[in-house]
């Protein structure tokens, strides 16, 4: 009983150091974004690469979401009558979960992979200490305008997913399926509130910045060798999924 609770005891300790040493990595990246030099020219350039470059798949994901969203919920409320509250499910579906999780879940699978992999390829290469020694923080160069990036990019890609998911329902509900366009976004409009809206958006602005963080900090901290790279980008991915739907049912239940 005494060795599990030692084991028990010295896992929770190795726990809670880790989630330590990660919130001083983030804070240690937000607070070098007030500092000069600023690299607004890195910022943009990794908004690019995490927003426009991640804006195809996620219009795919998107109007296919919408797509099946809007097949699914006709032929259940066909069942009680209420095509006309179609609208009303599609938008809301789309707004308080879908649209935040599964934006977080491609960001994570497309653009903090590849995060992971440059860092950590900095890492093993010796890039990041050849900047230190340039008298360049690699912090500030490297890790801060990523961070930024994923703050403007992710809510950005949850809002394109919002508008084009609600006009793939609308093609399968309205266009196909016969339901009156005017019924559509008038139970749209009527059911969705501003506390929807900005819970999906706290949604969105604390997973961009989750994807990003876990992936910056696992490339920052990679093993040696592609051994190491490769490692650190399945956890990428894995960590940014697990965490991302945590803190979905967290965030969930603080706007229910």
């Amino acid at each position: 009983m005494i060795a599990f609770l030692r084991l028990l005891g010295q896992g929770v300790l190795e726990f809670l150091q880790g989630v330590g040493h990660v919130t001083l990595f983030l804070l240690e990246g937000l607070y070098l974004a007030f500092v000069p030099p600023f690299r607004f020219r890195r910022i943009l350039r990794e908004v690019f690469f995490i927003g426009f470059k991640s804006s195809v798949i996620i219009l795919l994901t998107a109007s296919f979401t919408g797509m099946v969203l809007g097949l699914q919920g006709y032929y259940t409320l066909k069942q009680y009558g209420s095509e006309s509250a179609l609208g009303s499910a599609v938008a809301l579906s789309l707004i308080r979960e879908l649209g935040p999780v599964l934006t977080a879940l491609m960001v994570s699978g497309r653009a903090g992979s590849a995060i992971t992999a440059e860092v950590g390829i900095m890492r093993i290469t010796e890039q990041l200490d050849a900047l230190d020694t340039m008298a360049v923080n690699p912090m500030q160069y490297v890790i801060m305008p990523k961070l930024l990036a994923g703050l403007i990019s992710v809510p950005l890609l949850t809002a394109m997913f919002d508008v084009v998911g609600i006009l793939g329902g609308y093609a399968v509900g309205v266009m196909i399926l016969g339901v009156s366009s005017g019924a559509y976004f008038s139970g749209m409009v009527q059911s969705v509130v501003p506390l929807d809206i900005n819970g999906g958006i706290v949604k969105s602005i604390v997973f961009g910045l989750l994807i990003i963080l876990v992936a910056c900090y696992k490339g920052y901290y990679t093993g040696r060798g592609a051994e190491g790279v490769s490692k650190a980008t399945t956890e990428t991915v894995v960590t940014s999924a697990v965490l991302v739907l945590a803190w979905d049912y967290i965030l969930t239940s603080f706007f229910m």
